[in-house]
């Protein structure tokens, strides 16, 4: 055997040795303390896509107001979702959410939950992949793509820019929960520092010369509650929504206690407040004004990329800032969407599946659209996958309450529960109607057949996370309900399941 064949077989039995527990409870000697939520979710939430949203929202028009006020209220939502919602359950059950939607929707739902999660895993993944590149191309002359002016597909050296980054993450990813936690802890301490850094050297190209100067340039010339030529109009709620409902499958959705099982702690939930604050807020705010002077600077109609913003602001920095905080957030993003195709492909490793997420992140990342409208990606994504979460915490918190028994499909053996599948893709259905019939004019039929009241009901999408979240779990708890009734015989509590000795037992036998 070649010294080369030698270090091949190291490297694959090295990454077979990797334990994620995808199919069970996390042991108490793999726990972490809290320094690395910390350092996970100020790293994750401190990301290359920071330089897109908050350009977003100056291109979509808000005010000073809407921006300051309403990113402050959504993301203050966002952590007491993660915090009291997400984190207790993952700490009690130690699963990850594949297995605990198992658990109360079968195997048949799991799966679609699964695959459809991966693959808009890695279009995420991709669109990080894409801001990076922009940063790494920049000092090259090549250009990067711009959707607004019509450029569908990239140059193909941007291209291979792309992969190139994409197979270093994707190899990051492959090592699992350990290298992403020591990657986080590395790049986490000074990247919010780029995003003040280069806001504060953008101001003077806004006229700000002393903080006196600020508010103004904010009211005029960074939030001007206009928007840009063809984009639509956005306002406070949509700022509260968007800061919200942005990572909804993580916290409401209950995503991430594929991560927070690995805590000690029920509170490290509390942790999300450092991705918030300092990624969804301070660098939304500060890749605005980068964006801002970006277009003062290079008129109305430039491509603000995330490359040039941070160019402009903070230079070489900025540059390896963008790198960074792309990498950093695409790695746990890549992570997730390995777990998640591995329950589809049980016979298959975790780094195996890994790998092959990792092309397709890099075939999103090809596609400018997907950068573009990554603020609607993120929203329907978020409503899509939000229901199953809502139906783990009801099931797990409510049903004992109900008399009804947690974990009915496990406990029958069904492949498909059909309250899952109705209160999932109901509230979806629903929702999806509501925001249609206003915003395509395709759909505009649909007020003709609803009654006045929904008729002439005008939601804005970002909050439609509250309005699917009951809808969601009412439909799921009305359908349980009677599931349960139409059983007789007793069926005995699993072990392990995670039910309480003092749930009613059920009869089996159905009518």
């Amino acid at each position: 055997m070649s010294s080369s064949d030698t270090h091949k077989q190291s490297l694959v039995e090295r990454l077979d040795a990797v334990n994620e527990f995808e199919r069970e409870p996390v042991s108490k000697d793999k726990l972490h303390g809290a320094k690395s939520f910390i350092a996970m979710f100020s790293s994750e939430h401190v990301a290359g896509t920071e330089f897109v949203l908050g350009t977003l929202l100056v291109l979509h028009g808000v005010s000073a107001f809407d921006a300051l006020f309403g990113l402050l209220v959504g993301n203050i939502l966002a952590v007491l979702s993660w915090a009291l919602m997400c984190a207790p359950i993952a700490v009690k059950e130690r699963l990850t959410v594949y297995w605990q939607i198992r658990k109360i929707a079968g195997p048949y739902l799991t799966v679609i939950y699964s695959a459809l999660f991966a693959v808009i895993m890695c279009v995420l993944a991709g669109s990080m992949v894409a801001v990076s590149t922009t940063a790494i191309a920049h000092p090259f002359g090549i250009e990067s793509p711009n959707f607004a002016a019509g450029d569908v597909i990239p140059s193909l050296p941007w291209m291979l820019v792309a992969c190139g980054v994409g197979v270093v993450i994707a190899l990051l990813a492959m090592f699992g929960f350990e290298k992403l936690a020591h990657f986080a802890k590395v790049c986490a301490p000074w990247m919010p520092l780029i995003f003040v850094g280069g806001a504060v050297a953008s101001l003077p190209a806004l006229g700000v010369t002393g903080p006196g100067d600020f508010m103004e340039a904010a009211k005029t010339k960074i939030w001007t509650g206009v928007p840009a030529e063809g984009v639509s109009k956005y306002g406070f709620w949509s700022c509260v929504g968007l800061a919200w409902l942005c990572n909804v499958s993580q916290h409401m959705g209950m995503g991430d206690v594929t991560i927070f099982r690995y805590a000690k702690k029920w509170y490290y939930g509390f942790a999300s407040a450092f991705g918030m604050f300092i990624g969804h807020y301070i660098a939304w705010i500060c890749s605005g004004i980068m964006c801002a002077a970006f277009l003062q600077l290079n008129g109305a109609g430039s491509n603000p990329s995330p490359g040039g913003i941070a160019w402009l602001g903070a230079g070489w920095a900025g540059l390896v800032c963008v790198v960074l905080a792309g990498w950093s957030t695409a790695n746990p993003t890549l992570y997730r969407a390995g777990l998640a195709f591995q329950v589809v492909t049980p016979g298959w490793s975790r780094w195996r599946i890994t790998m092959f997420a990792g092309v397709g992140m890099m075939v999103a990342a090809c596609v400018p659209a997907v950068t573009f409208y990554l603020d609607m990606v993120v929203a329907y994504y978020g409503l899509f996958f939000m229901p199953l979460g809502a139906f783990i915490f009801f099931d797990y918190w409510v049903f004992p309450k109900l008399g009804l028994q947690r974990n009915w499909a496990e406990r029958l053996g069904l492949l498909a529960s059909w309250p899952a599948l109705v209160g999932w893709f109901g509230s979806f259905i629903i929702c999806f109607f509501l925001y249609a019939k206003e915003a395509y004019p395709s759909f505009a039929w649909v007020n003709d057949v609803l009654p006045s009241f929904l008729a002439s009901y005008q939601p804005d999408f970002f909050m439609q996370v509250l309005p699917a979240w009951i809808l969601a779990v009412v439909l799921y708890t009305a359908c349980a309900t009677i599931q349960q009734k139409l059983y007789r015989g007793v069926v005995p509590p699993l072990k392990g399941s995670g039910a309480s000795a003092s749930e009613p037992e059920v009869e089996l036998v159905a009518r």
